[in-house]
């Protein structure tokens, strides 16, 4: 058994949780918060048997969007431009870890 962890853009969540749904997938959503932007997240978490990591990864890529966003270096995100002028960076997409279950219980 393995427990697929994707942290995804907010924005993606519904479209990914409903595509896991309609493919036979169980999963869990997580509010979380970023540290590089402090923006919203998404993460959810699928416990699958090890031939259906591929399936569950494929249905996240293709739900999971990468977007450019503009920020403000006033923040001090960022040493290499002058305070306050805005930089536009890309947010979004997906950060997937696949980890071994030692155990799992449905109690």
């Amino acid at each position: 058994m393995k427990l697929i962890i994707a942290i995804i853009n907010s924005d993606d969540a519904g479209t990914v949780t409903r595509s896991l749904t309609r493919n036979g997938f169980s999963s869990t959503r997580l509010a979380t918060t970023g540290g590089f932007l402090m923006g919203k997240n998404t993460t959810i978490l699928v416990g699958v048997d090890e031939e259906k990591v591929s399936a569950v990864i494929d249905i996240i890529k293709e739900h999971s969007h990468s977007r450019k966003q503009m920020i403000s270096t006033a923040s001090g995100v960022s040493r290499d431009f002058p305070i306050g002028m805005p930089v536009e960076v890309n947010v979004g997409g997906a950060t997937i870890f696949v980890v071994d279950v030692e155990q799992f219980q449905r109690v």
